[in-house]
């Protein structure tokens, strides 16, 4: 880890739908440059967590502020989803939301477009401006297909990529809005092991080359506890545990709840 800063702080998070609790007071902390997972079992609040950090949701109670590197604090609540992306968060989602018949370029670029200042006057005329800020788009979005593996795929169909690859492109199109915080709900899910291996180097690469932070939801713990600095546990909407993957594998609550004794870290 280069720095001790903090990117995401959450505080006392409530989320309430009726008389459910789904998450009860979380805190949670993400460093700068760090990579931490939250892992729990299905139903914990895991993905509910995701909503209400990206705008899906309106928390009951709490605060979340992130802290963009080089720029003012921001307060999430009550900011939609778009709002967030433009602040430096961008997320991947358990199930696959590509433009499926869009090619796999035209995908990256799409999510680029948040980035970009031409509007819909620029979009008709056709002005230099325009066609400078599209050929740039074009060479921004090549290079990130490159970084992730899917340049030999850039002219192919979004839903004819293998599976793995589609993944791949998921993180690409994250990737496109330059954010500083990247969030991945289960990118491993579907995987054979010989994709969430590449998977895993790619998490690697991402945060060294692009120095953010990443974090993930995650259920394949070989996955987990090779690349994550810090571990965060929820179970029925509590949090119950968070330490290193060391400290997380050996802690009692943890295996009673999730791991399991079977689980070999």
């Amino acid at each position: 880890m280069k720095t001790m800063q903090p990117v995401l702080d959450v505080k006392h998070l409530i989320m309430d739908f009726g008389g459910l609790r789904a998450l009860d007071n979380i805190d949670l902390e993400v460093l700068q440059n760090e990579i931490v997972a939250l892992i729990g079992p299905n139903g914990a609040g895991k993905t509910t967590f995701f909503n209400c950090i990206t705008g899906m949701y309106e928390p009951t109670k709490g605060d979340m502020i992130v802290y963009p590197p080089g720029k003012e604090k921001t307060r999430l609540n009550k900011l939609k989803p778009n709002i967030v992306t433009e602040h430096g968060l961008a997320r991947t989602f358990q199930n696959i939301r590509l433009f499926q018949k869009m090619t796999v370029l035209e995908n990256v670029m799409v999510a680029r477009h948040c980035r970009t200042k031409s509007g819909i006057a620029g979009a008709i005329l056709r002005d230099p401006k325009t066609r400078k800020e599209e050929s740039e788009m074009v060479e921004f979005s090549y290079n990130l297909l490159e970084k992730v593996g899917l340049a030999p795929f850039v002219n192919d169909i979004a839903k004819e990529l293998p599976y793995g690859a589609q993944r791949r492109l998921e993180i690409a199109r994250a990737m496109a809005t330059e954010p500083f915080l990247l969030l991945l709900d289960e990118p491993a899910a579907g995987m054979n092991p010989k994709e969430t291996n590449e998977l895993d180097k790619l998490i690697m690469k991402l945060r060294e080359e692009e120095n953010i932070s990443i974090l993930l939801i995650e259920h394949d713990m070989k996955l987990v506890m090779s690349i994550s600095d810090r571990i965060y546990v929820l179970d029925y909407g509590r949090m119950i545990a968070q330490g290193t993957p060391a400290e997380i594998s050996e802690d009692p609550n943890v295996i009673k709840a999730y791991l399991g004794e079977a689980f070999d870290a």
